[in-house]
């Protein structure tokens, strides 16, 4: 029956791995969509600024100044969406620039939380057949193994008895 377990937890711990990859394989390309529509609406944004002599930055410094509340609220959101494109764009070069099994850690350590949800929420999984999905495979699977061995050992701890002197 431990050994049941421990196949269980192997398999399932290296197929939850082996998705990493294409996880972020679908994330990479909802970012470069998030990029393309956020360019276009700083391009729109710049343009418009450009009409009446301000930089971004001055537009949006002057909306954020206004006494009118949509005014302002407009400028910090454009703000927001200002950092965010650059953010995205950094992680995006971030993660070309890496090779297969680092655009993990670049997805990892950059990654957006609202981009993250959507991907999640459409997430479609795929077969590991990539060398990244089937390192994760195996990563898992060692995982669950390490995983089953320690509960195995303190389920062993637990039942041994004092020893009588």
């Amino acid at each position: 029956m431990a050994r049941v377990l421990l196949l269980i937890a192997m398999l399932l711990g290296g197929t939850a791995a082996s998705q990493l990859p294409e996880f972020s394989q679908q994330y990479r390309q909802r970012l470069g969509g998030a990029i393309d529509a956020l360019e276009e609406i700083v391009a729109d944004f710049r343009r418009d600024a450009e009409a009446f002599g301000l930089t971004v930055s001055e537009a949006i410094a002057r909306q954020q100044a206004s006494e009118d509340p949509f005014i302002q609220a407009r400028g910090n959101s454009m703000a927001v969406a200002e950092t965010r494109l650059n953010r995205l764009k950094r992680q995006a070069a971030d993660m070309q620039a890496a090779g297969p099994f680092l655009r993990l850690v670049a997805f990892a350590r950059g990654f957006d939380p609202q981009m993250a949800r959507s991907t999640a929420r459409d997430y479609e999984p795929a077969l590991p057949v990539t060398a990244e999905g089937l390192a994760g495979a195996g990563i898992g699977a060692l995982g669950g193994f390490l995983v089953m061995r320690l509960l195995a050992g303190l389920a062993r701890l637990g039942r041994r008895r004092p020893a009588r002197t």
